[in-house]
């Protein structure tokens, strides 16, 4: 079957920093399963937030905990997957919306060529491998920012599987060794977002923003490899570095384009896995991490009071500092998943099996996009390392830094900073040219 329309997009390219707020971690034990459900809703009743972690009495059995995370991360196009509607943040509500993204009658979606490249390249950044041959489902549920009625998205065959993400942890005394860790990455896949809902609790009303209906995402599903929120939150980061350098997304979390679910479960070791809670839509770092230790010791404090963990879908209020229950997932929820029936299988190539004679505007070939990745944070890290004389954990922090007045006083003290941290020969002009140009401050 021929390869589906393919419309051109454009790149966005920008560096970001951020500091990671890290917390203690809970033993690891075996790896659960993820899930990709979408489901919405607020509870009204908030719980009391646990302040401190209870310490291990003598003769009681440890907790192992397990974190698995799926993040959806905006692609960086001028326009949505399936339309020609032009993607902007806060643009007037519903001003940057087409007729497929409205979903009238006799609408068909057109794949952007931009958001598939972006999928590849993401993929072979974090080691996955790329199916030449993926296809495309509805997702059907029903809420009143979907018109459709359904999400299209990858649910047989995503476009790629089996990769792996490696981060580093500070540990020691004093947070100055560096662990190296990895995570493996289940799959990414491409599909489209769903609207905005805006509760009007004073007039009992909500109101609808179609434009980010139908904007491209890529979900990445990462293994339950981790054990605590500071894994998970350095992970995340790293990620986010990844996709910024790449120039697939921006990954600005306050503006909504890297959203992470984690799914939770503590157990016994040796004894059979925990029932799992998935906590959604979290859109912050330091949330994220706050919002998985809270689970992890709300579970454990939970099952030695003699209760039990419902399988449910909860939320974190931040001013409170706890999670909260949204809803059950005791009964399974029929997604009602069929293939896509307008979008034919997205065939991908390489050099061996790119055609003779093929348009190169209508084909995507996985080898040269290989080519064209850009520096990764790890390569940055290194050169950090072994060419400017810069300590390896200060390379991370220097990194993941939050420098938000991009000028040259801010460089400056920035070098001053790292100079006196790393107490090295690393000359200053060669860290203010690696921050110039390779950080592009």
């Amino acid at each position: 079957m021929a390869a589906p329309m393919l419309r051109w997009g454009c790149r966005g390219r920008r560096w970001a920093f951020a500091r990671v707020d890290g917390g203690s971690c809970h033993r690891r034990g075996a790896p659960t399963g993820s899930t990709s459900n979408q489901i919405r809703g607020e509870s009204s009743v908030a719980q009391q937030p646990l302040h401190t972690a209870q310490k291990t009495r003598k003769g009681e059995h440890k907790w192992a905990a397990v974190v698995g995370l799926e993040i959806h991360a905006q692609i960086s196009s001028n326009s949505k997957l399936f339309s020609g509607s032009q993607v902007r943040f806060s643009a007037p509500p519903n001003s940057l919306v087409s007729f497929f993204d409205a979903s009238l009658p006799g609408t068909l979606p057109v794949l952007n060529r931009r958001c598939v490249e972006a999928a590849v390249m993401t993929g072979l950044a974090l080691n996955c491998h790329i199916n030449k041959k993926s296809l495309f489902d509805r997702k059907h549920y029903f809420y009143a920012d979907l018109p459709a009625g359904y999400q299209i998205t990858q649910q047989r065959l995503p476009i790629a599987v089996n990769g792996s993400l490696i981060y580093g942890v500070c540990a020691g005394k004093k947070q100055s060794q560096v662990i190296p860790k990895t995570v493996r990455i289940k799959q990414i896949q491409l599909e489209q977002d769903s609207g905005k809902s805006l509760h009007d609790n004073l007039r009992s009303q909500t109101l609808i923003d179609l434009n980010r209906a139908g904007v491209g995402l890529l979900e990445v599903v990462l293994e339950p490899d981790m054990s605590c929120g500071e894994e998970a939150a350095t992970a995340v980061r790293e990620l986010q570095l990844i996709l910024q350098a790449l120039g697939t997304s921006q990954a600005n979390m306050a503006e909504g384009q890297l959203r992470v679910d984690a799914n939770i479960s503590v157990h016994h070791p040796g004894e059979p896995l925990g029932v799992r809670t998935e906590v959604k839509n979290l859109n912050s770092i330091r949330f994220l991490a706050k919002a998985i230790d809270y689970e992890i010791q709300r579970q454990i404090n939970e099952l030695e009071n003699g209760g039990e963990i419902l399988n449910e879908t909860r939320s974190f209020h931040h001013k409170l500092g706890c999670t909260m229950s949204m809803r059950d997932k005791e009964g399974k929820q029929d997604y009602r998943f069929m293939p896509e029936p307008n979008l034919p299988p997205l065939v991908l190539y390489d050099a061996t099996s790119l055609p003779a004679g093929a348009d190169p505007q209508q084909v995507i070939n996985i080898d040269q996009i290989r080519e064209t990745l850009p520096e990764l944070p790890s390569v940055t890290r290194e050169k950090l390392v072994q060419q400017y004389g810069m300590l390896l954990e200060h390379s991370f922090t220097l990194l993941v830094m939050d420098v938000k007045n991009r000028n040259p006083r801010a460089i400056n003290k920035l070098i001053g900073l790292v100079r006196k941290a790393t107490q090295s020969r690393a000359d200053p002009v060669m860290i203010k040219e690696i921050l110039e140009k390779k950080l592009s401050l």
